[in-house]
């Protein structure tokens, strides 16, 4: 039943009648804010606030995905620029994350390309870090190597991998060989066909495992790989611990990744034991698809929501 109500949801979440419906129903906004800082920068600038003063670092993401003209595609690069400026300004703790069909990828790889090229550029010189996140498997190709190809120029950036793919850890190997392998390793967010990714949360669990050790066997090690753990999943975190004492791992070696308003005590009761958190933070009036991602994810989710409309 629960994979029936992820499938509708991932649907709707493509639906832009369903994004008028939603994004005009004020308990929705609401209920929204739980996942999202706010629509505008300085809503995100006080959230990352809070959560340094927590202990936690961020990464900041200005919400919007598969833009249809090149003027848009300009303007989130800009959006981007002025939020690291504030990052720098007010000295917070914290990188940004960036979705390449936000920077014009479907209008244009080279589009993309220049305007992560020029994110990168800004964040190095406010010192700061750029994760490239994964979208839907059409792009994971073209995702990879406009990565690669920034990443001889800049070593601040990173990308992120999904646990559910079959694929998946021959593209980690071949990052690994090349000495790029800074990523985010996550379960997947999107409704992928049984043919190229794992269905089964048990099955995707395990996968997720495979890649904590691949990313910290020796090899990979010397090689610079580092791992951030991008996972709500209390198994995933209890495992990746485990290993990194058997390891002899430090807590500065990896670092565990949360979203925003998911698992806040967790989160906190992690960094209270010493370990690295961020938080991704986003922001911004794009947040429909986002906010609908996240509840077909989470039955917990899900359910938070429902109880909400009804003024539970």
């Amino acid at each position: 039943m629960y994979n029936v109500v992820r499938r509708v949801l991932f649907a709707l979440s493509r639906s832009e009648r369903m994004q008028r419906l939603i994004i005009q129903f004020p308990p929705s906004r609401r209920v929204a804010r739980r996942f999202v800082a706010g629509e505008e920068l300085a809503d995100a600038v006080e959230v990352i606030r809070q959560l340094n003063a927590r202990g936690m670092e961020a990464t900041l993401d200005h919400l919007g995905e598969n833009v249809t003209t090149p003027e848009e595609a300009q303007e989130a690069a800009h959006a981007y620029e002025v939020a690291l400026d504030a990052i720098d300004q007010h000295g917070l703790r914290s990188g940004v994350s960036v979705k390449l069909t936000h920077l014009g990828l479907d209008l244009d790889d080279t589009l993309a390309y220049e305007n992560v090229r020029r994110i990168a550029a800004k964040a190095a010189e406010v010192g700061r870090f750029v994760r490239i996140d994964m979208e839907s498997s059409a792009y994971t190709d073209i995702t990879l190597e406009i990565y690669r190809r920034v990443r001889r120029e800049f070593d601040n950036v990173g990308t992120v991998v999904q646990a559910y793919l079959y694929r998946t850890p021959q593209d980690v190997a071949q990052l690994i060989e090349e000495g790029i392998a800074n990523l985010r390793l996550v379960k997947g967010a999107y409704d992928e066909p049984p043919s190229i990714a794992l269905r089964d949360r048990e099955r995707i669990r395990e996968a997720f495992f495979a890649l904590i050790r691949q990313m910290w066997a020796p090899e990979a090690r010397a090689k610079g790989s580092f791992a951030a753990i991008g996972s709500h999943d209390e198994a995933v975190i209890q495992y990746a611990n485990a290993l990194a004492r058997r390891l002899d791992l430090s807590p500065d070696d990896y670092e565990f990744q949360f979203l925003y308003g998911i698992r806040r005590e967790r989160a906190q009761q992690l960094v209270d034991e010493g370990y690295r958190m961020r938080i991704y933070v986003p922001y911004g009036s794009q947040w429909y698809p986002y906010f609908m991602r996240r509840l077909a994810e989470r039955p917990a989710n899900l359910l938070f929501f429902l109880r909400a409309l009804v003024g539970g």
